[in-house]
């Protein structure tokens, strides 16, 4: 009988990325059985699906109460499983709230640990620190500047690149994701991103036409394009769309090309109207100049004060570029300053003041070099050695 490897993503990133650090696994050691939750990526790699993924699959504290006696059964089954049947090493991808309770139960049957994907401590609750340095046997960090905060805590790290960063090119072509979207080589065009759940949409899209509506008046010709991620979202932004129209917009929901359409988006446009995360960081892979902005409802903001017991974060910038420069590179406009014409003036600068598109590139072009490493086959080996090492 082989190496055996218990695993667990919660939602579609996860499972992608976890499917990669299943290839990397094989190619070093071939006679491997991988058990536990994940998605279809994991299961095409010849995993054992012991659970869907989409039980974990929660959005926002009323989603996640909703479920929670289903997630309860799910956590139970899974973990009586995995210390009946004890895995070589448990690898938690993600989905911190459900991993790192099973991770610390797991470790103390001395089944070693590894976490993909360090929750972000360096921005909001800070003493997690104390439940991961139970938890975890081995952290493995996305980004550079992770690497301090868990060595100075004792916790074992790899830093082991961002998958985005070896996905998207480090040369984008933006003339050939315009011919893939039928758009006009020469029109000048701003990509419009509210957000990929229906709170973002329902909170974003409204300022983020606004602001386009205020960007025709200074330049008529300004074409606008937004990604959507699904039919429930084209519902939602149509809706919206109906009572504030843009000329000169056009939306995308699907390529032929395989790629996250967002990513042809962005890749087409001359700069971004981005709703902070993970897009925010694609954004910059793509070396797009860009305007940052986010609104959160002042319900969802007292349970984020309220959970994290922070009024706000630890680090200055929300921007996941901002936050890996160490600098506000591109503005974030945030909450109550979020309006139409405070976008669309830093909207302007990022489309037509020259000198600070080309310093902004060369950024995020140093950015990408340094988030770009083999990540599954660092992601790999670290997994391996803790296989072989005490919980």
């Amino acid at each position: 009988m082989g190496l055996k490897v218990a695993m667990v993503a919660g939602e579609p990133s996860g499972d992608l990325l976890a499917s990669r650090i299943i290839d990397g696994i094989k190619q070093a050691q071939p006679e491997v059985h991988f058990t536990g939750i994940g998605g279809p990526n994991m299961r095409s790699r010849g995993m054992h699906i012991q659970h869907p993924m989409d039980k974990l699959s929660v959005f926002g504290y009323a989603d996640a109460l909703k479920q929670l006696p289903s997630l309860i059964r799910t956590y139970s089954s899974l973990k009586n499983n995995l210390i009946a049947h004890k895995p070589d090493v448990f690898v938690g991808v993600d989905a911190p709230d459900f991993n790192l309770r099973l991770e610390q139960k797991l470790r103390e049957k001395g089944v070693p640990t590894v976490h993909f994907v360090g929750p972000s401590i360096w921005a909001w609750r800070y003493e997690r620190i104390h439940a991961i340095k139970k938890s975890v046997s081995h952290m493995l960090v996305l980004f550079p500047f992770e690497v301090d905060i868990y060595r100075k805590e004792g916790i074992p790290v790899t830093f082991v690149g961002h998958p985005l960063a070896s996905q998207i090119p480090l040369k984008p072509d933006m003339q050939a994701a315009r011919l893939r979207l039928g758009l006009s080589p020469d029109s000048r065009i701003l990509a419009i991103l509210p957000g990929s759940r229906a709170s973002e949409v329902k909170l974003l899209a409204p300022r983020f036409l606004q602001t386009a509506q205020q960007l025709l008046k200074h330049d008529p010709a300004l074409q606008f394009i937004v990604p959507i991620v699904n039919e429930k979202r084209q519902k939602d932004f149509d809706e919206i769309y109906a009572s504030i129209p843009v000329k000169n917009l056009k939306t995308f929901s699907a390529t032929e090309t395989g790629r996250p359409v967002a990513w042809d988006v962005m890749e087409a446009s001359d700069a971004v109207l981005v709703a902070s995360g993970t897009a925010s960081l694609e954004t910059a892979l793509f070396k797009k100049p860009m305007v940052i902005s986010y609104v959160i409802s002042p319900l969802m903001k007292k349970l984020m004060e309220w959970k994290s017991g922070q009024l706000k974060p630890y680090v200055p910038w929300v921007g996941l570029p901002n936050i890996l420069l160490k600098e506000f590179a591109v503005p974030e406009i945030l909450q109550d300053e979020a309006t139409p014409e405070n976008l669309a003036a830093a909207c302007l600068n990022a489309l037509e003041n020259t000198a600070y598109i080309l310093e902004v590139k060369q950024k995020f072009s140093l950015l990408h070099e340094t988030l770009r490493q083999d990540t599954a086959h660092l992601a790999a080996q670290a997994i391996l050695n803790a296989a072989n090492s005490p919980a």
